[in-house]
């Protein structure tokens, strides 16, 4: 069996020659087929307001994705809310920091970011703890990040600015296709829902939320992304074509590994309680030391002297 077609639940790229997909397609001569299974549509004014969040009153954003950077000043402009300078972003990888730019002045001190990854957005979030976080999100969303904030007790308001909803793909015949190629949870229910489990083809996940989706949906996953091997989904899809091209056998993709909140949460309550050190005397109560010292040494030079004077009339 060949590969020679494949589905990638994303939009089509603006230069289909500048994709990393082409490459795949050139070097395989297999065909890509873009077709998204969801897209975002942002809450109303009216949704946004029936939350009761006030931005103004929180001194710190968190984004984890450009849509809900989108949305964010979409619904400041419609509610006429000057988000003032002061205000801090926290972002999950570095370009969704760098797509701020479309809406404020890049500055470092405003704007933080992590390398993508859970354990260190959730350290960046940890050094932030002393601000009022609100946590920008789509419905629905992965629960492992308020989830895993809401044990540590961080102070934070979660906010839905975007909802996701299924395209219509009943067009498709996924019979037409060797592989099937999701990045999301809500792309994995959105399949389900149109064609069921039974008789696809094989199936390709990005990330450990839509491959355990996929999984607990009774999906079998063929390819999986990221790996230490396999960075991204394309380098993934390059390599696993390549071995079923070459007539190797595939072992079906097994998560066996805890939850990322889980690890984190643990490795939190494994690091050792922070010393407290001694108070210093406060300035007062030093004063007083000092002040109380002076008169011991004056009293000991009076003494000294009495005693001397005792001698002398001896």
């Amino acid at each position: 069996m060949k590969i020679k077609s494949i589905l990638v639940s994303q939009p089509a790229p603006a230069v289909p020659e500048k994709s990393p997909f082409h490459e795949i397609s050139t070097k395989y001569g297999a065909k890509i087929t873009f077709r998204p299974f969801i897209r975002v549509q942002g809450v109303s004014l009216k949704e946004f307001r029936s939350q009761r969040t006030e931005i103004l009153e929180h001194t710190a954003v968190i984004f984890t994705s450009r849509s809900t950077v989108d949305h964010f000043f979409r619904i400041c402009e419609e509610a006429r809310i000057t988000v003032p300078e002061t205000m801090k972003y926290l972002c999950n990888t570095e370009a969704i920091a760098l797509y701020l730019q479309k809406y404020i002045v890049y500055r470092k001190r405003k704007i933080s970011f992590a390398n993508g990854t859970f354990a260190n957005f959730m350290e960046l979030i940890l050094k932030h703890r002393d601000e009022k976080l609100l946590l920008t999100l789509s419905e629905p969303h992965k629960p492992e990040l308020p989830m895993t904030m809401e044990k540590l007790k961080l102070d934070f308001h979660k906010v839905i600015l975007s909802r996701t909803v299924s395209n219509d793909v009943s067009d498709l015949k996924p019979s037409d296709y060797d592989l099937m190629v999701f990045y999301s949870p809500s792309e994995i229910a959105a399949l389900t829902a149109a064609f069921g489990t039974g008789n696809l083809p094989m199936i390709g996940t990005f990330g450990d939320g839509t491959t355990r989706s996929a999984i607990e949906a009774g999906l079998t996953v063929q390819v999986m992304a990221p790996t230490p091997e396999a960075p991204s989904m394309t380098r993934a899809v390059d390599l696993f074509v390549g071995k079923i091209n070459a007539g190797q056998t595939v072992e079906p993709v097994q998560v066996n590994t805890p939850r990322q909140s889980d690890e984190f949460i643990k490795a939190q309550e494994a690091k050792p309680a922070k010393k407290s050190r001694a108070k210093k005397p406060s300035s007062a109560a030093s004063k007083s030391k000092s002040s109380a010292s002076g008169k011991g040494a004056v009293r000991s030079v009076a003494a000294r002297s009495a005693v001397k004077e005792v001698k002398k009339s001896v």
